[in-house]
């Protein structure tokens, strides 16, 4: 009896994770002078979803994801991150907050004068501040591994293709273990079958390190490979969301254009 108690509470608390709002976005409004990039932006995302931003560009999607970070300053509403308003945060608890956030942007922004190993030991010497050599040895290999790229451990990064160059940027940023992944335009600059490959790789990366992403792009293939929910922006606003599928039904004609 007592063992069927500690497992129905042990689900419980496996469900409670699971619906747990990570990222909590109410009313948020960011202008830039006269221009009013964000007018009114709410979204709840979950621990563990992926959310992909669909929207035209130049329409602020990657504003908000500089918002939850702390880069910007809202003009106003809530934005909260493991339910502490981002807002408020002074320098020290933006940091700690940044090292439970990875990025991956446009540009996969390895260092070009360190080999691959060296840039993924960086974060670990700098951020984590690590000592022990066999333990950031065993997460560089572990982290290479999971994205293809063991054998090219002691290359430079002008001696990889672009979405080898890629795959090592996601790793380096995967390898500080982040509860919270934001992916600005995955996939741009890449051939159809390597942004494949990258869109797989992500879906891969949430299953195995458990991540919340927030996945910004314009590549449908790489949206309907990653989302849980979909969100669709538009003049500042999130004017639609659902699936993949629910949202290609969709009877709004700006919505159905993505698709």
């Amino acid at each position: 009896m007592e063992h069927a108690e500690k497992h129905t509470r042990e689900q419980k608390k496996s469900s409670e994770k699971k619906d747990e709002v990570v990222i909590h976005i109410k009313g948020l409004k960011k202008s830039f002078g006269e221009h009013e990039v964000l007018k009114n932006i709410n979204l709840d995302v979950k621990r563990g979803e992926n959310v992909v931003v669909l929207g035209k560009s130049g329409e602020g999607k990657s504003v908000t994801i500089e918002c939850i970070v702390g880069k910007l300053i809202p003009d106003e509403g809530t934005l909260t991150v493991f339910g502490e308003e981002v807002a408020e945060m002074n320098e020290r608890q933006l940091k700690e907050l940044r090292t439970k956030i990875g990025f991956l942007f446009q540009g996969a922004a390895l260092y070009d004068s360190m080999t691959v190993r060296e840039n993924m030991e960086f974060p670990l010497t700098r951020v984590l501040k690590l000592k022990d050599r066999a333990e950031i040895d065993q997460r560089v290999e572990d982290v290479l591994e999971s994205v293809g790229l063991a054998d090219a451990v002691d290359k430079m990064p002008s001696d990889l293709s672009g979405g080898m160059r890629k795959r090592a940027g996601l790793a380096r940023t995967l390898i500080v273990k982040p509860e919270i992944m934001l992916y600005d335009e995955p996939t741009t600059g890449l051939d159809p079958i390597t942004s494949r490959e990258i869109s797989q790789l992500i879906l891969e990366m949430q299953k195995k390190y458990k991540t919340t992403s927030i996945i910004i792009t314009h590549d449908m293939e790489c949206a309907s490979i990653t989302a849980d929910r979909v969100v669709v922006m538009d003049e500042g606003e999130y004017i639609a969301e659902g699936t993949f599928d629910s949202l290609k039904k969709s009877k709004d004609e700006f919505v159905r254009s993505f698709f």
